[in-house]
């Protein structure tokens, strides 16, 4: 009703099926009312050959092209079945020069607009030369087109058939034999059956041309139509070109896989998250001993204390009331080259200085000469006489199951050589990681020298912190929220404020 009310909006498609018989009647009321259209409710659609089409009406472009409705013709055409005016519009297309308009009303009882209405309007447009009617059983609307011929306000020849089911079939006047017989009395060219129909329709459209009341339409070649991409490319005509390059994971067969091992096999054969890291990473299997490592480095790295800078950022914005994920970015932006975040860089230099021969000397003091800090070496709070643990069992691991050691021992000598300077200038768990991994990646035999370089150059190994301090970042903000911990606010006494 809202769309009728539009003063622009002429004519109302309506598709849904089940309108209420008295909302219909309301709009009807309002359309008659106010010079307006109400095509439906159940209907398909319509078409006007050549210019425009509702709903689902005529189908694809393909059978569009078929039934010659990409161009008018001088047929008129109504019905209450969608279904049978696709066939209809192909079979008037085989017997005449096509459709100027088309139009399913809907099967149901009270449609909103009738047969008599369109054909009353199709006998007032002038490139319609003749009507085609399909019926149903069921209803009466058929007897307002059998009246209109009747009282003579139909001057062009109308082909008429009743058939189908439609929505409701009571009385004997309902009925498809009582209908044709009343069209038939009325003026209207009826048939003996539907498979006789085109027959009838071909025998009055060539009367027509033969009075000279017609001329066909010339046959034209429709312009191309560029071809639905989908369908070209399943045809195997085009390519289109991926947004997206994957190599890593595919989800298009039964299950999916990770590096082309399926989701059963990773469990069946005990792949555990090691084993995933280095299918998801490195996109292959690595021996048991490295899928260890990297499961010791995520677990010695998930968590260093509320006092670390990530986990301290995560619980002030836990307790600010944000979000589970707000809090995790908040706590992982701090990681970078003073938190967490020196890994590739330690093993970007370690590596260039062990590949080139440099002595521990050489080395730190060629850094110290361009101003760089060591990354990988010095601590906040361990020192020579308080290690952290953490680097003592990794070191540990890596002596009883890596092939070799040769990168882990250049840190250990350049942490030697550190500490003559100061005592916190210890291998801190970055330097230990980075120099650890190198040696993995050369002892396993499974990555090249460009595939060693390209991760170190890439950044993989910060990902490995990022990944275990996500579990840290969680408990923290979990730990808060479970504790309701209010809003906080840094105590004044431990600021300096100075002017």
């Amino acid at each position: 009703m809202a769309a009728l009310k539009q003063p622009t909006i002429r004519v109302v498609a309506i598709i849904a099926e089940g309108v209420p018989e008295s909302d219909t009647k309301q709009l009807v009321a309002y359309a008659r009312a106010n010079n307006k259209v109400v095509i439906g409710p159940a209907t398909d659609g319509g078409i006007q050959a050549g210019a425009f089409k509702i709903g689902d009406t005529a189908g694809t472009i393909d059978n569009i092209i078929h039934c010659k409705l990409y161009r008018p013709g001088s047929v008129g055409f109504v019905s209450k079945s969608g279904g049978m005016s696709n066939e209809l519009y192909n079979t008037i297309a085989r017997v005449t020069d096509g459709i100027y308009e088309g139009i399913d009303i809907g099967g149901d009882a009270f449609p909103g607009s009738t047969l008599s209405d369109h054909v009353l309007r199709f006998n007032n447009i002038p490139q319609i030369k003749m009507m085609v009617v399909l019926g149903e059983l069921g209803g009466r609307d058929e007897y307002s087109l059998v009246d209109a011929l009747k009282q003579g306000k139909v001057s062009k020849p109308v082909v008429a058939w009743v058939d189908h089911e439609g929505a409701k079939s009571g009385s004997q006047l309902e009925s498809a034999q009582a209908k044709n017989q009343a069209l038939r009395d009325a003026g209207a060219v009826v048939p003996t059956s539907y498979e006789t129909f085109e027959a009838a329709i071909k025998e009055a459209f060539d009367k027509l041309v033969e009075e000279g009341n017609i001329t066909p339409v010339k046959e034209t070649t429709p312009p191309p139509i560029p071809e639905d991409l989908n369908s070209a490319i399943k045809s195997g005509k085009v390519r289109a070109p991926t947004h997206i390059i994957s190599t890593i994971s595919d989800e298009r067969g039964e299950e999916q896989c990770y590096a082309g091992v399926s989701m059963s096999s990773i469990i069946e054969e005990g792949y555990g998250v090691g084993g995933v890291v280095s299918l998801l990473w490195f996109k292959r299997s690595l021996p048991h001993y490295c899928t260890q490592f990297i499961e010791m480095c995520i677990m010695l790295c998930a968590d260093h204390g509320p006092c670390a800078s990530g986990a301290h950022n995560a619980i002030v914005t836990a307790r600010a009331g944000k979000d589970l994920i707000s809090s995790i970015v908040s706590g992982m932006l701090t990681i970078g080259p003073r938190f967490g975040g020196a890994i590739d860089d330690a093993a970007r230099y370690f590596k260039d200085a062990h590949d080139r021969g440099l002595t521990p000397y050489e080395f730190v003091e060629g850094m110290k000469k361009k101003g760089i800090r060591v990354p990988g070496i010095g601590h906040r709070v361990k020192n020579k006489d308080n290690k952290d643990k953490r680097v003592e069992l990794l070191q540990k691991f890596a002596r009883t199951h890596f092939p070799c050691v040769k990168y882990m021992e250049y840190a250990i000598q350049v942490e030697d050589y550190t500490l003559s300077k100061a005592n916190n200038l210890i291998l801190n768990v970055d330097g230990a990681i980075a120099s650890l991994f190198l040696d993995l990646f050369v002892g396993s035999g499974l990555f090249s020298k460009q595939e060693i370089d390209e991760i170190v150059e890439i950044g993989y190994l910060n990902g490995f912190f990022v990944l275990a301090r996500c579990i840290g970042l969680i408990g923290h903000t979990f730990d808060q929220k479970r504790l309701k911990q209010p809003l906080y606010r840094h105590p004044w006494e431990d600021v300096l404020y100075t002017k």
